[in-house]
């Protein structure tokens, strides 16, 4: 799964699409032991993440989410996606 993202020790990644196509867009962010999957409005669809964590990815999904959005979108038709910047 590749990555698109890392800032404070907080690994951001998206599927590509290969088969069954994904339901609701979302990320998967990693941190140690601590996996979500995470929508786009910021919702733990899957997982958990210690809160101050979380914030942090919220915060880095809006700022980003139009980014996000034209990932997905290249990510369902099994593409490449591209890196977004980190949280600063």
């Amino acid at each position: 799964m590749p990555i698109i993202s890392m800032f404070y020790g907080i690994i951001i990644r998206m599927y590509t699409e290969t088969g069954n196509k994904h339901h609701l867009p979302h990320i998967h962010a990693e941190y140690g032991e601590e996996k979500a999957e995470i929508s786009f409005d910021g919702e733990i669809l899957a997982g958990k993440m210690r809160a101050d964590r979380l914030h942090m990815v919220q915060a880095w999904i809006h700022i980003h989410h139009d980014e996000l959005v034209a990932d997905w979108n290249i990510a369902m038709t099994g593409e490449k996606v591209f890196r977004i910047d980190p949280l600063k």
